[in-house]
């Protein structure tokens, strides 16, 4: 049975559409706000920053700060396969951008103790054969990540089907009368498949992945755990008083925490007290002046965040669709429903209805006055 033969459920049919827009359409340029500002979500980043982050990973499970009920279901399911000397089961890590699916993607190979990780991007496979040849190559143990798994063709897609199943693939020879099919054993192999968005992922794909672990946001807690080590990794030295301070507006994600932390070093290694090879120290002040750099505000809230809720409060009350707001704010579909939108309803400044997104009594007491106008910008 051929993907298009299982039925879609309702809710998915507009999700899984407009996920086939997204992958057609070439990435864009992060945008700016009036002020000329970069906006904080930048899925494009250069080598140098996507180097220093990889350097921030963490080794080992270990290393590895929260999601402590995900760590331990993946601790006991390795131990089991190593026990049994079997191969690890197919794997789905799902949640928001930035809370660490592709870091705990990378550790699971060094857990198990063999084999070699190959990694591969959903949006990048758009025919079978640019994942035939991969899963050819994959020894016993190996694992296979795919990040955003539910952006895969449907066509390469089908490829994997017999592949997580049975450990076999049929390649399909000439065409039209003359087409034969050759099937192609594979070595037993592990799929790690990564995705924001678990909702767009068809049925049988979903019921192939074993063990299905949702990763949550952060408390500010855990994160300041994570901004001590990063700091050592980067030859800072960080308060603790600044570190709650900058942990409480990082969104509950590492990968903000972690990048504002690098534009805040900047911030106290250009104050004029440091010198080369002395360590960086960040105090309260650092902190405070480079997240009002970043436009980062008291409730955690940027730039965007409060464009958002500006348009919201200016529709009077009325739901705003989500087309809508985006060319409102000026900020392209997809980064304001995965990132923006989910960080202001776990907030209680925003709520999303069927007719569209409204801003809720919360967000009006803190942004805004009586005449529902908000005080800034």
């Amino acid at each position: 049975m051929s993907r298009k033969d299982y039925p879609v459920a309702p809710e998915d049919e507009e999700l899984q559409a407009e996920s086939a827009a997204e992958t057609a359409e070439p990435t864009a340029a992060a945008p700016a706000d009036e002020d000329g500002q970069p906006s904080t979500y930048m899925p494009e980043r250069s080598l140098e920053e996507q180097a220093e982050e990889k350097s921030l990973r963490p080794t080992s499970f270990d290393d590895f700060i929260g999601q402590d009920q995900v760590v331990d279901n993946l601790r006991i399911a390795i131990q089991a396969a190593l026990d049994r000397g079997g191969v690890l089961d197919h794997i789905l890590l799902s949640g928001m951008p930035g809370l660490g699916k592709t870091s705990i993607a990378m550790l699971l190979g060094g857990e198990m103790g063999a084999g070699n990780t190959y990694v591969l991007s959903g949006p990048t496979l758009e025919r079978g054969k640019d994942i035939v040849g991969t899963l050819t190559q994959l020894q016993r143990g190996d694992l296979l990540f795919i990040d955003e798994v539910h952006r895969m063709s449907a066509h390469t897609e089908e490829f994997l089907y017999s592949a997580m199943e049975d450990f076999r693939v049929d390649l399909i020879i000439d065409s039209g009368a003359d087409s034969r099919s050759i099937p192609v054993d594979l070595k037993p192999f592990t799929l790690v498949g990564a995705t924001t968005r678990e909702g767009l992922l068809t049925a049988p794909l979903r019921s192939r992945f074993q063990i299905v672990e949702k990763l949550e946001t952060y408390p500010p807690e855990e994160l300041a755990r994570i901004l001590q080590r990063s700091a050592g990794l980067l030859g800072c030295d960080i308060e603790l008083d600044a570190c709650d301070v900058l942990a409480s507006r990082s969104r509950g994600t590492p990968r903000f925490a972690n990048r504002f932390l690098r534009r805040i070093r900047d911030v106290a290694q250009s104050r004029g007290e440091w010198k080369i090879g002395e360590t960086i120290r960040i105090d309260s002040a650092a902190v405070m002046e480079g997240l009002e750099r970043l436009g980062i505000d008291e409730n955690g809230l940027d730039r965007v965040d409060r464009k958002i809720l500006r348009t919201l409060f200016d529709n009077g009350g009325d739901a705003v669709g989500l087309k809508t707001l985006a060319a409102t704010v000026g900020e392209a579909q997809r980064p304001l429903h995965e990132v923006y939108e989910p960080h202001l309803i776990r907030e209680g400044l925003s709520t999303r209805t069927s007719r569209g997104r409204c801003a809720t009594r919360k967000a009006a007491e803190l942004y805004g006055d009586h005449t529902g106008q908000p005080s800034f910008v």
